[in-house]
């Protein structure tokens, strides 16, 4: 995926069509992250939360993304620093309750997964409609892309998660897709960490 991080890309956010677009998924993603989050709780599902996770990584990662927008490469990599650890810790701590959870695993009500799957994956397909375009640029941008996406294939795989719950009546289908998340959140975080990192060493090394 490291080819793909556009490291030659320039666009910085300074649009207002741009920034219409993150205050849209903003609150597309503040509004999920409570309904999945509740979900989750009430149906012990580890994937779930770890989607919720997702969902609230996204609605900081825009509005931090809207707030250093026109900012110097200093303060956008900085932001892009801020986001990146953000997502390693969440990929840790999802990792981590993934183990636990693996001791004192139960079985996640599966139809809850299915629906609220269902619900958040189209809340991200429209996030992602109306982020396509803007999917390349500097650190601080390629990170709203990637966050994106991290949504659109978690979701994916909490609906799988709920059929192999469904069809194995054991809860391990689901503490194995929140795994994946996990190490999905980590591979993110060191993209957007390594990008920002080239590109600052890039400023330094032009003056």
């Amino acid at each position: 995926m490291s080819e793909c991080c556009g490291h030659d890309a320039k666009f910085d956010g300074v649009s207002d069509d741009y920034k219409r677009r993150l205050w849209i998924v903003i609150a597309i993603n503040a509004f999920m992250f409570g309904v999945e989050m509740t979900a989750g709780h009430l149906a012990q599902s580890q994937a779930l939360q770890a989607d919720a996770l997702d969902f609230l990584g996204d609605a900081l990662t825009y509005a931090l993304s809207l707030a250093v927008i026109g900012a110097s490469v200093h303060v956008r990599t900085n932001a892009a620093l801020a986001k990146g650890l953000s997502l390693f810790l969440m990929g840790s701590w999802v990792l981590g309750s993934t183990i636990y959870q693996v001791f004192t695993v139960g079985v996640p009500e599966a139809g809850v997964m299915g629906i609220v799957g269902a619900l958040a994956l189209a809340a991200n397909l429209a996030s992602v409609a109306l982020l396509l375009r803007y999917k390349d640029g500097d650190a601080n941008v390629r990170s709203v892309w990637l966050c994106s996406r991290n949504d659109a294939i978690g979701n994916l795989a909490v609906m799988i998660a709920a059929l192999g719950v469904w069809g194995t009546a054991t809860g391990w289908p689901d503490l194995i897709v929140a795994a994946i998340m996990a190490t999905l959140f980590l591979s993110s975080s060191f993209q957007i960490i390594r990008q920002a990192l080239q590109e600052r060493s890039a400023v330094l090394a032009g003056h």
